[in-house]
């Protein structure tokens, strides 16, 4: 996993920031990697051309608006770029990077300025603002009042909302920490997230679980915040640092590892230590990233109570892009759902390419997400599978 150092606008002449754009040597093997750059063809459109528009840019021969905005808006940050270059390139530093020198700029539209102060710091930090925005969408597909949907929000919601699969809802009480079953192995702390934790608290629930069948002692940290990839990957690095430096107070703690189930969150996670380096908490940071682990690379390692409920049928895994290329979490997840008796896992012949999700991309560029989603069905289609895990 590449580590990122997130520079701030000012940053983009630095000696570092040029360093780094130098290790990309244009030999164009990111290109077949680039979700992208395989739908346009277009070089702008691929990791090596948006490097080269990032470094007219930070050389002052381009500005940070206008076409270079466009197609680095385009990017999916997925990162498979990362995991095929073989000169080591960070282009989520890069991207992240142009993306709040862009940010720190511009001054955008009075709608998308409280679009970005509602989704950023109303919503996505407050746990109980999330919850009632998933109990009014609940409401919404039990009763099917569209009304009630346009009233909590702009026409992305409603976008989102379709998108939705049946929801599920029931608070999770974390409460007391949950104890070990059987032999205590250790005591570890839970990352639940934000949207994660909300609309899919099942799966939280599920993860303290296992982890208590497999001998560990899970604590829940109540202060805990967004992790801030949201922010982060809008250019929004200042919201971003603050929300980091919440977490790494809320998780200080004798703690052996902090767990984290979600691949976009669990990759922020990991390189607080870097996005916190000119803060006064850099050594606590490094501290805390240094025990982020995603619950399956977890369990790769601690697998003390295998599983041995038999599952007959085909299934086919669909990775987190973040997971795998931010993370460089590949094989935890396989061997984790081979070890399931009766179950037969069956490979996508492209997994390591992105459904066109991203955050909220399938929001704000709907017909390049629509295009890449159907890429990714049509892949799990000729699988075969009963099961998309």
């Amino acid at each position: 996993m590449h580590q990122q150092v997130i520079p701030s606008a000012a940053t983009l002449s630095s000696t570092v920031f040029q360093t780094r754009l130098g290790t990309c040597i244009r030999c164009g093997l990111c290109l077949p990697a680039c979700p992208t750059y395989e739908l346009s063809r277009t070089e702008m459109e691929g990791p090596r051309g948006r490097i080269a528009l990032i470094r007219a840019a930070a050389d002052g021969r381009a500005e940070l608006d206008g076409a270079v905005r466009e197609h680095l808006d385009l990017c999916l940050g997925c990162r498979a770029c990362e995991t095929a270059c073989p000169s080591g390139v960070e282009y989520g530093f890069l991207l992240e990077g142009a993306r709040e020198a862009i940010e720190s700029r511009r001054k955008p539209r009075v709608v998308e300025r409280f679009t970005r102060w509602l989704a950023l710091r109303q919503l996505l930090p407050s746990p109980k603002r999330l919850r009632l925005v998933a109990w009014l969408l609940r409401a919404k597909q039990l009763v099917g009042v569209p009304q009630l949907v346009a009233a909590i929000g702009p026409a992305s919601i409603q976008r989102l909302a379709a998108l939705l699969p049946p929801l599920r809802l029931r608070r999770t009480g974390y409460g007391q920490p949950a104890p070990a079953h059987g032999e205590r192995r250790g005591i570890v702390a839970f990352f639940h997230g934000c949207v994660q934790d909300a609309f899919l608290h099942q799966v939280n629930a599920a993860t303290i679980r296992v982890l208590q069948r497999n001998g560990y002692e899970v604590h829940v940290p109540r202060s805990q915040t967004c992790c801030g990839a949201a922010a982060l990957h809008l250019g929004e690095a200042k919201l971003a640092r603050e929300l980091a430096v919440r977490n790494v107070d809320a998780f200080t703690g004798r703690y052996d590892f902090v767990i984290n189930n979600a691949g976009g969150c669990g990759a922020a996670l990991k390189q607080y230590g870097d996005l916190l380096r000119d803060t006064p908490v850099p050594e606590t940071a490094r501290s805390f990233s240094a025990k982020v682990r995603d619950i399956s690379e977890f369990l790769g390692e601690n697998l003390h109570s295998p599983p041995t409920g038999r599952i007959d049928g085909r299934a086919t895994y669909a990775d987190s892009c973040h997971l795998r290329h931010g993370q460089g979490v590949v094989e935890a997840p396989r061997e984790l759902l081979w070890k399931i008796p009766g179950l037969d896992l069956v490979e996508l012949s492209a997994p390591d390419t992105c459904c066109g999700s991203a955050g909220v991309y399938n929001i704000t560029q709907r017909e390049t997400a629509d295009r890449l989603l159907d890429v990714k069905m049509t892949d799990v289609a000729s699988t075969h599978a009963e099961y998309v895990v």
